[in-house]
């Protein structure tokens, strides 16, 4: 991962330093407030893309609210960091996530959906998020999350995880 440029970003939680890393392939952001080098228990959301929810307002999932609720816990903290990857329809892209659709408003879960329609259940990767960790020297974290994926790829490439924190909606 190399640093590509960063900049303070006012937000409606506050200021946040955002940090735009590549990777040779895909970018990755880590969006944080505070100090957080050399700190442990630092909050941490590992957060993937999700163009319906960001770009056009769908309240068909819950990944907006999920952002706002890790920034206001951010805020209120004083110290933690977003990190944002481009994985769309859980790392399938958006074609997957369109023919999933229909099989998720028959009751599915979106895991069953992707799978149904012929696509991985998840397919992230969240190994850029460890490196962006590694790379803003963040001692420990508490994640958090509702998958317990990221937390163990995290901790399998070496991040330790010192709690999870649920995200309630």
């Amino acid at each position: 991962m190399v640093k590509m440029a960063e900049v303070d970003l006012k937000t409606k939680y506050g200021t946040f330093r955002e940090v735009l890393f590549y990777d040779g392939q895909k970018e990755a952001i880590a969006f944080y407030m505070g100090d957080i080098s050399e700190q442990k228990d630092v909050l941490c959301r590992v957060h993937s893309s999700c163009i319906h929810a960001h770009i056009f307002n769908s309240i068909e999932c819950e990944c907006r609210e999920e952002m706002a609720i890790a920034q206001q816990l951010i805020q209120k903290e004083g110290r933690g960091i977003i990190i944002w990857l481009e994985q769309e329809g859980k790392g399938n892209g958006h074609y997957a996530l369109l023919k999933s659709i229909p099989f998720k408003r028959e009751g599915m879960s979106q895991a069953e959906a992707y799978e149904v329609a012929g696509f991985q259940k998840d397919a992230r990767d969240f190994s850029a998020a460890a490196k962006i960790l590694k790379a803003l020297n963040v001692a420990s974290i508490k994640m958090l999350t509702n998958n317990q994926k990221k937390v163990d790829t995290l901790n399998q490439h070496g991040i330790e995880v010192s709690g999870i924190k649920s995200l309630e909606l």
